[in-house]
């Protein structure tokens, strides 16, 4: 059987058809996915739109490695990651993670630990755009530039 061949750093919008489908995998009965969506606020602040960036040629090897390590962790045969980079509105998707595992219990952490691990290792960061008109790099993305001395109009 051979796996899809995909990008993990998107410019368009992510589905999870990229994805290969679970019935590949007859050995697992439990699917991790965590979906992460632009939402409306941060720390008290109404945001309207998100910018990620990365170094992608850099980003996608490393997401690969923490796909391959955090398989290896859990005994699970599938761990995939797909992040979005470009403005994104209120709303978008910008991180996917799917994992299959023979229980729910590995498919959860192998999936939980990819995105914990992509979001705080890779080099993508991400900027929110206040209603305000400022906006200010984020505390937790790759490299931080999250204090005041930081703030744009």
């Amino acid at each position: 059987m051979e796996l899809n061949q995909f990008q993990r750093i998107h410019t368009l919008p992510l589905e999870q058809d990229v994805f290969d489908d679970i019935a590949h995998f007859p050995e697992c009965g439990g699917i991790g996915v965590f979906i992460g969506t632009v939402r409306n606020h941060h720390l008290g602040r109404d945001v309207d739109a998100l910018q990620y960036t990365s170094y992608t040629p850099i980003a996608e090897k490393m997401i690969r490695q923490i796909e391959i390590e955090v398989s290896e962790k859990y005994a699970v045969p599938y761990v995939r990651v797909i992040h979005r980079i470009g403005r994104l509105e209120v709303g978008e998707k910008a991180i996917i993670a799917m994992a299959y595992a023979a229980h729910r219990r590995e498919a959860f952490q192998a999936c939980e630990e990819a995105v914990e691990r992509v979001k705080h290792e890779v080099p993508i960061w991400k900027e929110e755009f206040y209603r305000d008109g400022t906006h200010q790099y984020v505390a937790g993305c790759c490299i931080r530039k999250d204090d005041s001395s930081h703030m744009h109009r």
